[in-house]
């Protein structure tokens, strides 16, 4: 009889607190709230680029050869590319994609071996951005065959989401107080929150300044004059976006 009472206190105790919890969840979504949302951004100079070469070698009967060709002009542009960056800044260069395949001519459902291809990327990450134009002057002289791609990024990227985070932040909830006085009441905690940070790069391809580069030096080729090959990194734009909720009383 005494077990009996006792699991029924228990049960009690916990049926009072699941009707408790319950009821705290209906107020609160009875309760008043004011939703707002807010941005923060920032235009910053990128100080740090990644740039990616390709390589590609053929022959038609060998693939060691082909092989060859590529690790012999991989390793010309990774020395070129070495001795214009800085490793104490953080600067290094890494190779990857390597991959070597046949590649067939096709008459129907016959298949003959057309060639021999044999592909590497050299990618450079630098601080040396007044270098980039000599970096990809070089490596095309090299026998560099693509710029797979030219990225740029801010290395105190962190901070710089942090701060926008605290100052949309700030302004959302001078935002909610006002509106809330405006219909009588005052924020009385926070509903929900959802806090983002992006970036935004501002910048023209490679692909875009090489051939404008090429135009110039045809040009200026009968004068002797050549034009070396011109990056602007623009700059990269940060946001900060809040979406917030405020309880009203």
């Amino acid at each position: 009889m005494k077990k009996t009472v006792a699991l029924i206190a228990v049960l009690s105790i916990i049926a009072g607190g699941m009707l408790t919890a319950k009821a705290a969840q209906t107020n609160d979504k009875e309760r008043g709230y004011i939703s707002i949302s807010t941005t923060a951004n920032t235009e910053i100079a990128p100080d740090t680029a990644e740039l990616s070469f390709a390589v590609k070698t053929y022959d038609n009967k060998s693939m060691q050869k082909a092989s060859l060709m590529n690790k012999d002009i991989s390793e010309k542009i990774y020395n070129i590319l070495n001795e214009q960056i800085n490793t104490a800044n953080g600067d290094y260069i890494k190779t990857s994609n390597y991959n070597a395949t046949p590649l067939y001519n096709y008459n129907g459902n016959k298949r003959t071996l057309d060639k021999y291809e044999v592909s590497n990327r050299v990618t450079v990450h630098t601080k040396s951005l007044d270098k980039l134009g000599s970096m990809i002057d070089k490596a095309t002289e090299a026998g560099a065959t693509n710029i797979d791609s030219l990225n740029f990024s801010v290395s105190n990227y962190e901070s710089q989401c942090n701060s926008l985070i605290e100052i949309a932040t700030k302004k959302a909830n001078t935002r909610a107080s006002i509106a809330a006085k405006g219909v009588g009441g005052n924020l009385d905690g926070i509903r929900s929150m959802d806090i983002s940070c992006t970036e935004q790069s501002n910048y023209s391809t490679p692909r875009f300044y090489m051939a404008k580069n090429m135009l110039a030096a045809t040009a200026d080729s009968a004068e002797g004059a050549p034009q070396s090959t011109s990056i602007s990194s623009g700059v990269i734009k940060v946001y900060a976006n809040i979406n917030a909720s405020f309880f009203v009383k």
